[in-house]
C-alpha cells in the first residue's frame, strides 16, 4: 500500500481531504474563490486546483506509450503566507513525480488559512487520476462524499510517514562491498605493503607508472587483486567482535552511491635504549580514521592522531636538534610537538585529503600530507622524511605517459626567520614526468622551485604554470626570486625478478666549475643506485633490495637564508641532508599474516664543527648559509667531521587485521654512530633500542637519521 494511505483517504475521484476542521477554520483562498463562502472555500479550492492541473498537467511521453492507466498521489501544504509547497509524491514513473512537481510549483500564491483569526497551514491530500480526468464531469454526489468522509492528515500521521522514509533509507544499506579497493584513495605509503604489490607494478610490459607515490587504488587494482588477496587472509569467524578484530573496519556503510568506514589508529609501543639513563621508550598514539566515496569520483580520507612518547637517546636528541623558534621540540616526521612531562614528547598531527578524478586519465587532489617521488627506500627527488603539509596534486596519465604536478606550502620554523611571531610560509612546487619508452624501460624528468612571498608578491603565478620550465623563469624573476632544482630518474626491468633503479638530482650547474676538475663547491648533485630481486632465490615473496645513495656538499642549500630544500627543520629529500654516501641492504618477506623487514644501513657523513676556531659550513646541513662554506675547491663528499654509520633494524611481526594493516610487532635497532671529533653538537653513541607494540602501520616513519 502506498505511503499516502495512511495519512489519507483519497476520493475515487480528483477530490481534496482538508486537515482539522472545525467551526474556528477558515480555508486557504485560491485566486477567484474570494466571493464564496466561508463553507463553500473547500470546495472552490478543491476545483481550482483539480482544474489547474487538468489544464497544465503534460502526460510524458513514456507514460503515454505504455498505455499507463493509474494515479499520483501527492501531499502538500498551504503555509501561513499562502505559498503552496509540495510535501510528498508517490508514482511508478519518475517523469511523474518530475511533472507533478513542476505543475505544483506554478501554482499561484493562495490568501492564506486562518485558524481562530491566525494565518496558519493547511495540509492536503490529492490523488491526481491518470489518463487526466476533466473536473466538470465529477458527480455532484461525488462532491458530497468530500463532506462526509474528510480524513485529517495530523502531525502523527505525518511524522509516521517520514519516519517510513527513513525506515527506507536504513533497508536501503548493503552489505559492505570493500569499495575502496577500486576508489580515487590512496593506498597509505608504508615501504613494507607496497612491496607486496611491488612486483605486480612492475612486471615486463605492464604501462604502470611506480615512481610516484602514494598510489590511488584504482591504478593499482589492474594489476594487483587486493580483495583476493584479503580473502586469502582472512580468519573464520561468526562474532561481531571477531569479525571486526581479524578481518573488517570497526564500521563500515555502503549505500547507494556512497560508503564510508572508520576505524581506529593506534601506536603503542615500549621497548628499551642501552644507552639511554631513563628507564624506558614508549609510545602512545590514539586517533580515528575515517575513509569515504560518493560516486566513483570523489573520495576523501581523514585521520587524526593524538601521541606522547619518549624514544632513544639518539632519536630524543635529533628532536632537540630541530627545536623551533620558541623552542618548540619537532619530532621527526610528525611535526612541532610540546614537552611532555619532564622528557617526552605530545606531539597533535592531522592528516587529510579529497580526491577527485572528473575523467579516466585526471585525478586532482587537496589534502594535508606528505608524497614521495622514487622507486627506492630514499628518495633524491622528494621524500616522505618531514612531517606533513598543504599541498594539491594533479596525476595526468595517458598513453606511456604520467604527468604529476604537485602544489605545496612549507614552513621554516627557525627563530631567525620568524615573522611578526609566525613560522615564514615558503612555497614548492614540483612537476614529474614519467614515461614507459619500452616494455622495460622507464625515464622520469623532475624539476622543483621554491620561492618565499617576496617583494609582496604572494604565489607567484609564474610557478603555478604546470608546463613552464622552471629554470627559465627563475633567472627571469631574479636570481633570489627562487631556488631551483633539476632531476631525472630511470627504471629498467631485467626481467620479471629483477629491477634496475636510479636517481640523479642537480641543484647547481656551472660547466667550467664542472670540468675544471677543481672540485668547486658549485658542482652540487647527488645519484642513486639500485636494484630490486623479487622472490629472491626462488623462495616466494622474499624481496631483496641493495641500494647505494651519495650527495654531494651544499646541495639542496642555497644562499637566501629561506629557500633550502626542507620544510619543518626537515630535509625534504634525503632526510640527511647532504654531504654523505650510504649503501643499504633490505630484505622483507611475508607468509600469510606473518612478515620480517631486515635493513642494514653503511654510512660516512659530513658534519661542521661548530667550535670557535671552525665554525664554517661544510655542506651537510640544508639549512646553513653556502656563503660561509669552508672552501671555493677541494670540495669532497663526507668532508668536514666525519662519521662512519652504521645502522641494523630487524622487525617481525604479525598482521592482526589485514583492513586496517593493524600489527603485532617487535624490533631491534642497532645503531653506531663515531665522528671524528667529539664536539658540544657531536657525539659517539653506540644504541641498542628494542621495542614492542601494537600499530596501525599507515605511513612511513623513518629512525635511520
Amino acid at each position: 500500500m502506498r505511503y499516502l494511505l495512511i495519512l489519507c483517504v483519497i476520493l475515487s475521484y480528483n477530490v481534496l481531504s482538508a486537515q482539522n476542521t472545525s467551526d474556528f477554520e477558515k480555508a486557504p483562498i485560491y485566486p477567484g474563490c474570494e466571493s464564496q463562502s466561508i463553507e463553500n472555500l473547500k470546495l472552490c479550492l478543491n476545483n481550482k486546483i483539480n482544474q489547474f492541473i487538468f489544464e497544465n498537467f503534460k502526460l510524458p511521453q513514456e507514460v503515454g506509450a505504455d498505455g499507463y492507466q493509474g494515479e499520483v498521489s501527492v501531499l502538500f501544504e498551504v503555509d501561513a503566507k499562502g505559498k503552496i509547497k509540495l510535501i510528498y509524491t508517490d508514482a511508478v514513473y519518475e517523469t511523474l513525480k518530475e511533472e507533478t512537481k513542476r505543475v505544483f510549483e506554478s501554482l499561484p500564491k493562495l490568501v492564506p488559512g486562518t485558524y481562530n483569526g491566525n494565518p496558519t497551514f493547511f495540509q492536503y491530500g490529492l490523488d491526481i487520476k491518470i489518463p487526466l480526468v476533466d473536473p466538470s464531469e465529477i458527480r455532484p454526489d461525488s462532491l458530497k462524499k468530500l463532506e462526509t468522509e474528510k480524513t485529517s492528515i495530523t502531525d502523527a500521521t505525518l511524522n509516521e510517514d517520514l519516519s517510513q522514509e527513513y525506515e527506507d533509507l536504513k533497508a536501503s544499506i548493503k552489505p559492505y562491498e570493500g569499495l575502496e579497493y577500486d576508489s580515487q584513495l590512496n593506498i597509505p605509503f608504508t615501504h613494507n605493503y607496497y612491496a607486496r604489490f611491488d612486483q605486480e607494478m612492475n612486471g615486463l610490459g605492464t604501462n604502470s607508472h611506480t615512481a610516484s607515490k602514494p598510489y590511488i587504488y584504482k591504478d593499482v587494482a589492474k594489476y594487483y587483486d587486493f580483495e583476493a588477496e584479503k580473502k586469502t587472509m582472512k580468519k573464520a569467524t561468526d562474532s561481531w567482535w571477531g569479525k571486526k578484530l581479524w578481518n573488517e573496519h570497526l564500521v563500515q556503510v555502503q549505500g547507494e552511491n556512497y560508503w564510508f568506514t572508520v576505524d581506529p589508529i593506534l601506536d603503542l609501543q615500549v621497548g628499551k635504549d642501552t644507552e639511554a639513563e631513563f628507564g624506558s621508550t614508549f609510545n602512545n598514539t590514539r586517533g580515528i580514521w575515517v575513509q569515504a566515496g560518493l560516486g566513483k569520483k570523489f573520495n576523501f580520507s581523514t585521520s587524526i592522531y593524538e601521541s606522547q612518547g619518549r624514544f632513544a637517546d639518539y632519536f630524543n636528541q635529533y628532536i632537540e636538534s630541530l627545536k623551533a623558534s620558541n623552542g618548540e621540540p619537532v619530532v621527526p616526521g610528525r611535526g612541532v610537538s610540546k614537552r611532555f612531562k619532564e622528557d617526552a614528547y605530545d606531539y597533535p598531527v592531522a592528516e587529510a585529503y579529497i580526491t577527485y578524478s572528473p575523467v579516466d586519465f585526471l585525478n586532482i587532489q587537496f589534502g594535508h600530507g606528505k608524497n614521495f617521488i622514487g622507486d627506492g627506500y630514499r628518495s633524491l627527488l622528494q621524500s616522505d622524511a618531514t612531517s606533513p603539509y598543504p599541498f594539491v596534486k594533479i596525476n595526468t596519465s595517458f598513453w606511456k605517459i604520467k604527468y604529476t604536478n604537485t602544489w605545496m606550502s612549507l614552513r621554516d620554523v627557525r627563530p631567525e626567520v620568524k615573522e611578526d611571531g609566525a613560522f615564514l610560509t615558503k612555497y614548492m612546487a614540483n612537476h614529474y614526468l614519467s614515461w614507459n619508452v619500452s616494455k622495460r624501460l622507464n625515464v622520469g624528468l623532475f624539476e622543483s622551485v621554491l620561492w618565499t612571498d617576496s617583494n609582496n608578491r604572494g604565489v607567484d603565478l609564474n610557478y603555478l604554470n604546470p608546463v613552464i620550465f622552471y629554470r627559465a623563469i627563475e633567472f627571469q624573476t631574479g636570481q633570489d626570486a627562487g631556488n631551483a632544482l633539476l632531476g631525472a630518474s630511470a627504471k629498467y626491468k631485467w626481467n620479471n625478478k629483477i629491477n634496475l633503479y636510479g636517481q640523479f638530482i642537480l641543484d647547481e650547474f656551472s660547466l667550467n666549475d664542472i670540468t675544471g676538475g677543481k672540485k668547486s663547491w658549485k658542482n652540487k648533485y647527488g645519484y642513486q643506485l639500485g636494484v630490486k630481486y623479487f622472490d629472491a632465490f626462488k623462495v616466494d615473496n622474499l624481496l631483496l633490495q641493495m641500494e647505494y645513495n651519495r650527495v654531494r656538499p651544499y646541495t639542496y642549500s642555497h644562499n637566501s637564508i629561506v629557500l633550502n630544500y626542507a620544510h619543518n627543520n626537515q630535509p625534504m629529500a634525503h632526510l640527511w641532508g647532504a654531504n654523505f654516501s650510504e649503501a643499504i641492504l633490505i630484505g622483507r618477506y611475508n607468509y600469510e599474516r606473518w612478515y620480517g623487514d631486515a635493513k642494514v644501513i653503511f654510512g660516512k657523513r659530513g658534519f661542521d664543527f661548530n667550535t670557535a676556531t671552525d665554525d664554517f659550513n661544510y655542506g651537510g646541513n640544508v639549512y646553513s648559509d653556502e656563503r660561509d662554506r669552508n672552501a671555493n675547491s677541494g670540495i669532497e663528499v663526507a668532508q668536514g667531521n666525519q662519521v662512519n654509520v652504521f645502522q641494523a633494524d630487524l622487525q617481525a611481526g604479525y598482521i592482526i587485521n589485514p583492513t586496517t594493516n593493524l600489527r603485532l610487532f617487535t624490533n631491534i635497532t642497532i645503531r653506531s654512530f663515531k665522528p671524528d671529533a667529539v664536539t658540544e653538537t657531536l657525539a659517539k653513541s653506540s644504541t641498542t633500542w628494542f621495542n614492542i607494540g601494537l600499530r596501525t602501520d599507515v605511513f612511513n616513519w623513518y629512525n635511520d637519521f
